[in-house]
């Protein structure tokens, strides 16, 4: 029986998420020749763009068969990596695929990362669920909604994603495959840096494939 709200039990930053998370300091020069509009684009066919490339027992960040993929091998951990750029208002979206792992996860991006312990993500789960999340001084909160909504926007289980943040002003919005899935407001951080996130709630292996990445002006 589907469940009408999904709360996260756990929201942690151990040392491997600590090694996982890039600096705003290491990141690559942003793209010059991109298109009207595009911030910063990557499809992750030169493993030399700038992400982490990190891969052990606990899990992965690392480009994979001109993807990125992000494994996470624990129980209720939320791994992520970043450009390391910086921008203000933006819109970013992405291609993610479910190449293994429960339906019971979570994947999205990221906007106005500042550090391990203040940002913001855009989530959806492949059993058809998601959250606008904020994390603030390491403490995590679903902005404007009661734990996890179930939504028919998202392609559940083996499926392709295309995931949208809109982070404009004080307004957060995101998107699944073209379609408004839930609009809030928080006025906590206005700029840092893009990313990409996936996680676990209590079954480990969730795998996700990013491509396609990009940052427009909105």
């Amino acid at each position: 029986m589907a469940k009408s709200l999904r709360t996260f039990a756990l929201f942690a930053a151990p040392l491997l998420v600590l090694s996982l998370a890039c600096s705003l300091v290491s990141g690559p020069e942003i793209e010059s020749g991109l298109g009207q509009g595009v911030l910063f684009q990557d499809d992750f066919s030169d493993n030399s763009s700038g992400w982490d490339q990190v891969e052990a027992d606990e899990g992965v960040t690392n480009y994979a068969n001109g993807a990125y993929r992000i494994f996470v091998g624990q129980a209720d951990r939320d791994y992520w990596a970043n450009p390391g750029l910086s921008f203000g208002d933006v819109r970013v979206e992405v291609d993610a695929t479910k190449v293994g792992g429960p339906d019971d996860n979570d994947f999205g991006v990221i906007c106005r990362y500042q550090d391990v312990d203040n940002f913001y993500g855009f989530l959806v789960s492949s059993d058809g669920y998601y959250s606008i999340t904020k994390v603030a001084d390491g403490v995590r909160e679903t902005l404007g909604t009661d734990g996890w909504p179930a939504t028919d926007a998202v392609h559940q289980g083996a499926a392709s994603n295309r995931i949208r943040a809109d982070c404009i002003g004080d307004e957060l919005s995101l998107y699944a495959n073209g379609q408004l899935v839930y609009s809030t407001n928080d006025s906590t951080f206005a700029t840092g840096d893009v990313g990409l996130i996936a996680g676990t709630f209590s079954e480990t292996g969730t795998d996700i494939l990013f491509d396609n990445f990009v940052v427009l002006q909105p």
